[in-house]
């Protein structure tokens, strides 16, 4: 203890205490401004695009209002990618390390075509991070309490009222505003993808299975024959028997009594559509059961039919397609705006409700169809009964 004191009292028989201080200040001072300066450098707009990987993101940010606006007030590129509290902007320069890997290595987005490859991609990590960190980056020139909702438009006004009270997510509604949206569509559309090889894997052998889109109903074991109906995404079959490439299903649900019987719902009274019927198919239908559905005073029958499906695209669980139809959900919805909770509206709610976003979203009408059963299945009258 007694030399570890004197070290401490006496480092050096050199210099003399005050003359290590002095160093040791001056080393310090010294650090402290080159990190200063390099920080100063490799957060400006030039440093930021002067690799030319970036020169898509600048031109796409020139011609937004974080560029160039009446108040003449501009958001650099570090103003919205790099927190503000020193913690968090050293982490994120030492993230952005990565990035110095994949400009001068991999080469991963040295082309335009590589860039939109990548896009989405780099687009979801920047959301993530965003998320993550509750937009405060957009929150250190955006304050809720500092806004004037009378100089807003009525309709966002409304909006930023309710996202102040809820302290919402600025990048859950603004997605796009410096840059392009990304192609939507490649991520989920890998996860079907992936969905119909894990169905081609199972080879349609379990005794319950699932549709992953629509398929041709048949009312003998011939794929080439005359198509009797169509059974439709997520639709839920029994097997009854197997014939080389063929599956025949029992497929059961809810007609309405005065109507043409030709469309099955997945419930009484609510719109969630099964299955199309006609001809021999049609024949095959047994009643179950007959109830009239209180609210409108309409009879229903529980009926089952029995058809023949190609064993393709069928899986044997149903939250798989949950889940992809959840991401669609997530690209499709979420881009522009965050998107209410499924549970917000009715089975039969959700249908107006989709129709009506359907001029801002390019699906195919397979992948609506997709969005459509998870949102009615997971809705406020359905809560994914016997799906979940």
């Amino acid at each position: 203890m007694k030399k570890l004191w004197q070290k401490l009292i006496k480092p050096s028989s050199k210099h003399s205490i005050l003359a290590l201080l002095l160093i040791g200040i001056g080393i310090t001072l010294a650090g402290t401004f080159v990190v200063h300066k390099g920080f100063e450098v490799t957060s400006t707009l030039e440093f930021c695009t002067s690799c030319h990987t970036m020169e898509q993101n600048y031109e796409e940010y020139k011609e937004t209002v974080h560029f160039k606006n009446a108040s003449g007030v501009q958001a650099v590129c570090t103003d919205c990618h790099q927190p503000k509290d020193f913690p968090g902007k050293v982490f994120r320069k030492l993230e952005a390390a990565k990035d110095l890997y994949h400009h001068f290595i991999t080469g991963k987005i040295d082309t335009p075509e590589k860039f939109e490859e990548h896009r989405l991609e780099m687009a979801q990590a920047v959301w993530a991070r965003m998320s993550s960190q509750n937009s405060k980056t957009c929150k250190s020139c955006h304050s809720y309490d500092d806004m004037d909702h009378s100089k807003q438009s009525a309709k966002a006004a409304m909006e930023m009222k309710k996202a102040a009270a809820e302290n919402m997510n600025c990048i859950e509604c603004h997605k796009g505003i410096a840059h392009e949206l990304p192609n939507m569509a490649g991520g989920f559309q890998k996860d079907f993808e992936a969905l119909q090889t894990t169905a081609t894997s199972q080879g349609a052998s379990a005794e319950k299975l699932f549709s992953l889109g629509e398929k041709d109903l048949y009312a003998v074991a011939d794929a080439s024959s005359k198509a009797e109906g169509k059974l439709l995404p997520a639709s839920e079959v029994t097997v009854l028997e197997r014939k080389d490439d063929m599956v025949k299903v029992k497929i059961d649900g809810w007609l309405e009594k005065s109507g043409k019987g030709r469309v099955m719902t997945e419930y009484m009274g609510k719109r969630v559509f099964k299955a199309t019927i006609r001809g021999d198919v049609k024949a095959t239908e047994q009643i179950i059961e007959e109830q009239t559905d209180t609210a409108t005073d309409i009879v229903w029958q529980h009926v089952s039919v029995e058809a023949w499906v190609t064993k393709a695209d069928l899986i044997d669980n149903i939250q798989p397609i949950w889940n992809y139809a959840e991401t669609m959900y997530a690209s499709t919805c979420n881009a522009c705006h965050a998107a209410p909770d499924p549970a917000h509206f009715t089975a039969n709610g959700w249908i107006s409700g989709l129709n009506a976003m359907s001029a801002y979203y390019r699906l195919s009408k397979t992948e609506e169809r997709t969005l459509l059963k998870y949102l009615q299945n997971h809705g406020k009258d359905t809560g994914g009964a016997g799906h979940h």
